[in-house]
């Protein structure tokens, strides 16, 4: 490595980012065909740090900053390389040397790089580094991951005139990058404040994507379905959990923001039909809550056919506790008189959902958890029957194939 520093610090710094590139594709190309599982180490990173995000070796000496031109050809030199690179495991390899968090000083110039080339990636639509960074999203820590979605949301979401299209109509190059950007974005976009609710363009353009393929949210899940393939501190194994708070808490995050949700009519919430460009939010939720429900009945098989019913939680019974907990403070945050609808609307979407769950193995809860669990809520007459019907404690390995009763999505109320 000394060696190929001394050569790099001769050159300016775009052919030395290049000659980086160069050099890792050497380096771990050598790794693939001794190991099927290469290491990235020190030396790579460090090389990487100096000549690629133009850290100094020496953090005390000042960083030389590259013009916005250099910054530009240098997003041009690395998307071409993912574009022109064959081997989709030495692309994933040389992306995770590139990006993967190291805790240090350089994570801050790692991370603006990286959500600037996934930014170009989608504008130019470069299925190969949208798929680096799926991967990418799939291992590292939530925050990053978020980090990177806010990004993308402020660069096609939130800018006039919005270019939003353009991530739109990524879904149909690369679905495995949109279902983990649902994951993280529901993930920042929690709803826990005003200024955390999806615009309307983000909202439109998921509901469109749920709606018209809702096989896109259990993409992550079925590729590696087992919890313990995920590092801790990673976001969910799907998006399910993010998008069930969204139904859910909608109602009362727009009451309280003083945003009219504007209800659909009755009926509105079973509509088949895509989301288009100017729905109401209200309309959105229902479509997207009935998606939702859908999703979750259909879970049953997959968990039956990868033996994973019974055994894995695909909403986790403490992260569903957090969101019961964030409702029951929306609901107190409201006087109950001005936000009656709104938080018959909310329960009656949460109890539907958890019924659909439990029903189908992707909640491991019994009745006596879920009493526990709803018991600061208000009372809810389909929440009650809910909480009323005999408790099973989920038997190990496996529950029961006929443990709950069927669920008749058709016929719920949202």
């Amino acid at each position: 490595m000394t060696d190929i520093r001394r050569s790099l610090l001769r050159r300016d710094a775009l052919s030395a980012a290049k000659e980086v590139l160069y050099h890792l594709d050497i380096h771990f190309s050598n790794q693939l065909q001794n190991t099927a599982a290469p290491v990235v180490d020190n030396g790579s990173v460090e090389l990487v740090e100096e000549f690629v995000f133009n850290l100094p070796k020496d953090r005390s000496m000042q960083r030389k900053k590259m013009t916005s031109l250099q910054e530009l050809q240098l997003l041009e030199i690395t998307c071409s390389y993912f574009q022109e690179q064959g081997k989709d495991s030495l692309r994933q390899i040389i992306f995770a040397a590139l990006f993967s968090p190291q805790s240090n000083m350089a994570d801050d110039r790692r991370m603006a790089m990286l959500g600037k080339l996934v930014s170009m990636a989608v504008a130019v639509c470069r299925v190969p580094v949208l798929e680096c960074a799926a991967s990418w999203l799939q291992r590292s820590p939530a925050s990053h991951c978020m980090r990177l979605a806010k990004v993308l949301v402020d660069d096609y979401c939130n800018s006039a005139p919005s270019p939003a299209c353009a991530l739109r109509d990524i879904v149909t190059v690369s679905p495995r990058f949109c279902c983990q950007f649902i994951t993280a974005v529901t993930a920042v976009y929690d709803l826990s404040s005003d200024d955390l609710i999806p615009s309307s363009d983000l909202l439109e353009m998921v509901v469109t994507w749920v709606h018209d393929n809702p096989r896109l949210t259990l993409l992550t899940f079925l590729s590696a379905p087992m919890p313990s393939s995920r590092p801790p501190g990673a976001l969910e194994s799907t998006p399910l959990l993010g998008l069930v708070r969204w139904c859910v808490k909608s109602p009362l995050a727009y009451k309280r923001h003083r945003k009219p949700l504007l209800a659909p009519c009755p009926g509105a919430a079973l509509a088949l039909g895509p989301a288009e460009g100017g729905q109401a939010p209200g309309s959105l939720y229902s479509m997207l809550h009935l998606s939702v429900l859908q999703i979750l009945v259909s879970l049953r098989a997959d968990l039956t056919e990868h033996h994973l019913y019974g055994r894995v939680g695909v909403l986790p019974l403490e992260h569903v506790a957090k969101l019961v907990g964030e409702l029951a403070v929306l609901v107190d945050q409201l006087n109950p008189g001005d936000a009656a609808a709104e938080s018959e609307l909310s329960l009656n979407r949460l109890a539907q959902a958890l019924q659909v769950a439990m029903a189908a193995g992707a909640l491991l809860c019994s009745r006596e958890d879920l009493r526990c669990l709803c018991s600061r809520l208000p009372y809810n007459s389909l929440l009650q029957l809910v909480k009323s019907g005999p408790f099973l404690q989920p038997p190990h390995p496996e529950f029961q194939q006929e443990s709950y009763p069927p669920i008749h999505v058709s016929t719920a109320r949202s």
